[in-house]
């Protein structure tokens, strides 16, 4: 089978879906633009702030298109070979994590924009609510330690995934911070001129979007101004997430995430160049083995079912249920714009993690040896680039996708650190500026640790118990879904199927990571907090998948009992 035909059915899939199934699950809210949103209800300038669709879009989309989608196939193509990777990315994003990013920003929305945890709370009790929180805590704990440690070791001069053409005073390393943190000042820009000119979107599209490619290209010429050391990257990374949670949205969460928008969007149009053109020109072959073991060996090696707890959000994944409902339900102008954010987004993500799998494909297995995710992904991405500059460009190109990568882990940080911020808020109840600082300087207090006291590199140890966690929380906030569909007396089939499935397979994941961890542990290591950890996760969601069942049975009972009796 060749990459064109490939691509092609995978995009015929998702425009299928997207105008077949995602109008059917409309349907069953019945959206309504009569109906105001918390957006406008509220809209006090800081968090509740109405947005343009095509701008929200773009926000939301950065937001949620990390690192998961591109290090998780490549990860798991290498493990179990692209087939199965395919098959779970196409099938899973199109009836599980489309279905779960759409159902959680129309829940939100419909709450008066109010997390997964306060809507769980709501449906299932106060101790079923404080349950999810502490899921979710723990959840985005090991989102910031594995994405800040990513970052970090991206921005290191020498590091061993950037170290294309180190000759003549240039620092790939070095190119990615110094236009990361130019990115960022261009964003603040971005922000105060919407906020204080108000001009049209057009213009600022077409004045800033240029200069945020241009800054990469600068990146590369001043590459040897900002090279620190891994840890100082971390601590500085931690340090810029906790000003981003508190800072109003439209100061840099909007802008931020609306130019890293155009670049993943760039990304995208390039995979799409190298899967269609690469692949009919025959420049590029598939050198990976569509299948390779069902058990690879070592304690995440079983296809079932670490193949998709691997793939952490290229099909599904619970952290876009809170950026859902934490920041993007603020947002939301109407209820006609929750289809294309939510379900659409989600579909982008799975042609972003499809790109991630061609790179890897496309790639002899001798030279993937000994290299990380960003590595294959850059070099894959800067080789489609090359059909559009020529050859001779290939060391700009390849760091211009390493580039990309370091932006999409970087850009969901600070929403992660947000999120948390207003998980702690919600938790304690602390308002105002006070609880804002104290909510984030709680979210960062473990990630600060891990990265000053852990070694370089950690993120592997972390990915497949983030992706495990990940995907249960994507299965429990499916679970509080139903449940109040359930009590509306609407149709929860299109919830409740995909979260027995992601249930049983995250619990079945977690459980085997648990002992497999503990049994390697030696002493209070991280193999031991890691199978602490799985076991937290295993109990908090084995209450809360016990408390829904209890709550719909009581219910049901209820209901069957003749009024007057």
């Amino acid at each position: 089978m060749s990459l064109t035909l490939i691509a092609l059915g995978f995009m015929i899939l998702l425009v299928a879906a997207y105008r077949l199934y995602g109008n059917w699950i409309a349907r069953q809210f019945v959206l309504d633009d009569a109906r105001a949103t918390p957006a406008n209800t509220v809209n006090d300038g800081v968090d509740f702030v109405p947005t343009r669709p095509f701008y929200l879009f773009a926000q939301h989309f950065s937001a949620i298109a990390a690192a998961g989608p591109i290090a998780g196939p490549i990860l798991a193509c290498q493990a179990f070979g692209w087939l199965p990777c395919l098959l779970w990315i196409g099938l899973g994003v199109v009836a599980i994590g489309a279905v779960h990013d759409f159902t959680s920003l129309a829940a939100s929305v419909r709450h008066g924009a109010r997390s997964i945890a306060e809507i769980t709370r709501e449906h299932l009790g106060n101790r079923a609510g404080a349950a999810m929180m502490g899921f979710i805590w723990i959840a985005l704990v090991y989102v910031i330690v594995a994405f800040a440690d990513i970052t970090a070791g991206t921005f290191k001069s020498g590091t061993e995934e950037l170290q294309q053409g180190g000759a003549g005073g240039f620092n790939a390393g070095g190119a990615v911070a110094a236009a990361s943190v130019m990115y960022l000042l261009l964003s603040i820009l971005l922000g105060l001129v919407q906020r204080y000119l108000n001009p049209p979107l057009w213009l600022v599209t077409l004045l800033f979007v240029p200069a945020t490619f241009a800054l990469s290209w600068l990146g590369t010429k001043v590459s040897t101004t900002l090279l620190l050391d891994h840890k100082t990257w971390g601590v500085l990374i931690l340090i810029y997430c906790c000003a981003a949670s508190v800072v109003p949205v439209w100061t840099l969460l909007q802008p931020r995430g609306y130019l890293g928008g155009f670049i993943l969007y760039s990304a995208l149009a390039l995979g799409v160049v190298g899967v269609l053109f690469g692949g009919l020109s025959g420049r590029y072959q598939i050198l990976q083995p569509a299948f390779k073991s069902w058990d690879t060996g070592g304690l995440t090696g079983t296809l079932f079912p670490f193949l998709f707890v691997t793939i952490a959000c290229g099909a599904c994944s619970g952290f876009h249920g809170l950026v859902c409902s934490g920041t993007t339900s603020k947002q939301v102008e109407r209820e006609s714009h929750i289809k294309p954010v939510g379900y659409g987004a989600m579909l982008a993500e799975g042609f972003v993690a499809l790109i991630a799998l061609v790179t890897v494909m496309i790639a002899a297995p001798a030279d993937l040896r000994g290299k990380a995710p960003g590595t294959i992904y850059g070099n894959g991405i800067g080789q489609f680039m090359t059909l559009l500059i020529g050859a001779d460009n290939l060391r700009f190109a390849v760091t211009f996708g390493a580039m990309a990568f370091s932006t999409f882990v970087f850009d969901t940080l600070d929403v992660c650190t947000r999120l948390g911020r207003y998980i702690v808020q919600e938790l304690f109840g602390w308002r105002g500026h006070f609880g804002a600082l104290a909510g984030t300087l709680l979210t960062v207090a473990l990630p600060f640790y891990f990265i000053i006291f852990a070694r370089e590199g950690m993120w592997t140890e972390f990915w497949t118990l983030f992706g495990a966690s990940n995907q249960l929380l994507a299965a429990l906030t499916l679970l509080a879904i139903t449940v109040w569909l359930y009590q509306a007396r609407q149709r929860i089939a299109f919830t409740l199927y995909p979260m027995l499935f992601v249930l049983t397979i995250t619990l079945w994941a977690l459980c085997k990571l648990a002992y497999g961890n503990l049994r390697a542990a030696n002493g209070f290591d991280i193999k031991l907090v890691n199978a602490i950890a799985s076991a937290a996760l295993v109990i908090l969601a084995t209450y809360l998948a016990v408390t829904a069942l209890v709550k719909l049975r009581g219910e049901r009972k209820s209901s069957l009992v003749p009024e007057g009796a």
